[in-house]
């Protein structure tokens, strides 16, 4: 029978202690989000949020899924109780904050215009995890 692979918490604090990461995070809400639309609300460049979502993929915190050339990112939770208990936490603390919900306005305003935004030109829409489309659209 094969070892059971002790949960990294190290890597899981250090994924939470940048807020590059913990923007993603808050974007990502309950939400599948494409990439480009985390390039689109944080400004900054494809390869830099690549990096931070793989950060936060080798955490175990985030899963992806390729849709043709669109990459799609959502939360998943820790396996390890105390670790998923803490994301909740934090996922809530930063619904309360000021800058993370000017990105969320910012999402929703690209998700109802993505016309307006040249990098979201023919993007997929995000996609809510009950599998409804941008909630306020």
């Amino acid at each position: 029978m094969a070892a059971k692979q002790a949960y990294n918490v190290e890597r899981f604090f250090q994924a939470l202690g940048d807020q590059t990461r913990l923007r993603l995070l808050n974007l990502m809400g309950d939400q599948e989000i494409c990439v480009c639309y985390f390039v689109e609300i944080l400004g900054g460049p494809q390869p830099k949020i690549s990096r931070h979502l793989a950060y936060l993929r080798s955490a175990g915190i985030v899963s992806a899924r390729r849709e043709s050339k669109w990459m799609h990112y959502r939360i998943v939770m820790p396996p390890h109780i105390g670790a998923a208990q803490i994301l909740k936490q934090t996922l809530g603390w930063l619904k309360e904050e000021k800058a993370m919900q000017a990105d969320k306005a910012r999402l929703t305003k690209a998700c109802c215009s993505p016309s307006k935004y040249a990098l979201l030109e023919g993007a997929p829409l995000p996609i809510t995890l009950d599998a409804a489309l941008c909630e306020v659209c």
